[in-house]
């Protein structure tokens, strides 16, 4: 049984591992050696199947990826245990849930808006995040637990967190926390980078009788042929250049 391949210590530590998606990828890897992206579509209902192992990856038990063929001879991907020493017991169990006394005190500190858009939103719309990524930099719990190492976004922001980091070099490969905080996801008022790449940017947003402002606006840039973004560039750079 390819379970008893692994050593005991190893094995009680996958019995920390939370959530259905995960512990099914960790049961039939101790059962069969590894799984496929196939098998978790078709035998278990996933449509994503890299979302399954990163749930396992999320929990600090290390995943590699390799390439099998399936019965019909086409090449498929397939997860297995990586280097069993380099499994994050600080993870272990899943993500920490945030208190509502945690996320009350991040909207009186910083005020219920996005740390992102700077957008103002009621506070149940916004989610606590980790400023450096949670696969990159796991979790404190309780007093150990930092309001200066999170931040609030709205939903929007987050995902776009979320898509930008997992395809940064420094989560696929180095897993630098120094890196992530330097970066305009961790930092948004003071970075060097975004996803390593040397890119500044800057969020507006026009709410309540701005909305007039910015429909005025929008309507000048269609007559000129011109976008929204390379017209407000060259406002403020004609605006920079006058001073």
């Amino acid at each position: 049984m390819i379970r008893d391949e692994y050593p005991e210590e190893f094995l009680e530590l996958l019995g920390f591992v939370k959530g259905k998606r995960a512990r099914i990828v960790v049961d039939h890897i101790l059962e069969h050696g590894f799984i496929t992206t196939e098998e978790l579509e078709v035998k278990y209902g996933y449509k994503h199947p890299p979302r399954a192992a990163r749930d396992v990856r999320e929990q600090g038990v290390p995943l590699e990826t390799f390439q099998t063929k399936n019965v019909e001879g086409r090449v498929i991907a397939a997860y297995r245990f990586g280097d069993l020493s380099s499994i994050q017991r600080d993870k272990l169990g899943g993500r920490k849930t945030f208190s509502k006394n945690f996320k009350r005190g991040l909207v009186e500190k910083s005020g219920a808006r996005c740390f992102i858009c700077l957008e103002e939103y009621e506070g149940r719309y916004l989610q606590v995040d980790h400023r450096t990524p949670y696969e990159i930099s796991g979790d404190f719990d309780g007093a150990e637990r930092s309001p200066e190492d999170y931040m609030l976004l709205c939903g929007s922001c987050n995902r776009a967190k979320s898509w930008s980091c997992e395809h940064c070099a420094n989560w696929l490969e180095e897993k630098s926390p120094e890196i992530c905080s330097s970066c305009y996801w961790a930092h948004p008022e003071s970075y060097k980078h975004i996803a390593l790449r040397p890119i500044r940017r800057l969020d507006l947003v026009w709410t309540g009788h701005e909305v007039e402002v910015y429909e005025r606006l929008r309507q000048r840039v269609e007559i000129m042929h011109d976008s929204l973004p390379d017209y407000v560039k060259s406002v403020i750079r004609r605006h920079l250049e006058e001073e």
